[in-house]
């Protein structure tokens, strides 16, 4: 079990890596559409990759990075309107749009919140406690309020050509149901997993001898 879980960033790593090759080769999705909806594992995987060994996450977070690179890479080769998967969802719940971005936007919430949790915790900014649920809240809130910038400034500065991206299949909201989505996502994270995160970051503590 221990030598799983040393090895697990790097099968994370692995993991992505493939699923990135393969769903970049030929996307259905334009190649812009691609590159945008992907910018995140582009510019992130480098970063961890850099930091690793003076800043090593805890597994449950590389597991959960991983999952949310696949997410977002699917949405990047289909794009979010058109992945299968939501198709089937849609029918399968009689809904009136491809849920796939709801999804999407959720763990935009779900996931990075552990991200800042995990940095800041370690770095002693916060501590364990309903201030530090507050904070990190509102940061996971702020990122998705960024990547909503993000999108309406590139269908200012490319028109039509931002169309895909944006992923809005006509619905007013769509802006709003995404950042409610990201909050939902973060408090649920912070529900379900703060424990357990609390037990990997203490290990980590252990390993390089913080007290």
């Amino acid at each position: 079990m221990s030598s799983l879980r040393t090895a697990l960033p790097t099968i994370s790593l692995a993991f992505v890596a493939t699923v990135f090759i393969l769903l970049g080769i030929a996307p259905k999705a334009d190649r812009f559409t691609w590159f945008m909806e992907n910018f995140p594992v582009i510019l992130g995987i480098p970063a961890i990759i850099l930091t690793w060994r003076r800043f090593p996450l805890t597994n449950l977070l590389c597991v959960l990075l991983a999952l949310h690179a696949v997410v977002l890479m699917v949405g990047g080769h289909w794009t979010y309107a058109n992945v299968p998967a939501g198709f089937w969802a849609q029918k399968a719940m009689h809904l009136a749009r491809n849920p796939y971005d709801r999804l999407g936007h959720l763990l935009q919430g779900f996931v990075p919140v552990l991200l800042f949790r995990e940095v800041l915790l370690r770095k002693g900014v916060l501590k364990p406690g309903f201030g530090s649920i507050f904070v990190l809240t509102l940061m996971a809130l702020g990122l998705s309020a960024a990547y909503e910038l993000l999108e309406w400034q590139t269908a200012v500065w490319t028109g039509s050509a931002a169309d895909a991206f944006l992923g809005t299949q006509g619905d007013v909201w769509d802006t709003q149901w995404d950042m409610a989505c990201a909050g939902i996502g973060a408090v649920a994270s912070l529900a379900l997993l703060s424990r357990v995160h609390d037990g990997q970051i203490a290990r980590i503590h252990i390993a390089d001898g913080v007290p």
